[in-house]
């Protein structure tokens, strides 16, 4: 998920998008320890959207 999208988001959707996307990270990295990934980019990028949308919910609440 890209930034411009994530500021277009509202708060409770932002907070949705955060339990999703940390959800699917865990799986990911479940997947990663149990057999490797065919793209293991995928957990950087999955981590990354989690911060993103972190990021967005802290700089809300100030």
């Amino acid at each position: 998920m890209k930034q411009s999208e994530v500021k277009g988001l509202s708060t409770a959707e932002l907070q949705e998008e955060l339990g999703k996307a940390k959800r699917s990270y865990m799986d990911l990295k479940m997947a990663h320890a149990i057999s490797p990934l065919d793209n293991p980019i995928q957990l950087r990028s999955m981590r990354r959207t989690v911060a993103r949308i972190a990021t967005e919910l802290t700089k809300r609440e100030q």
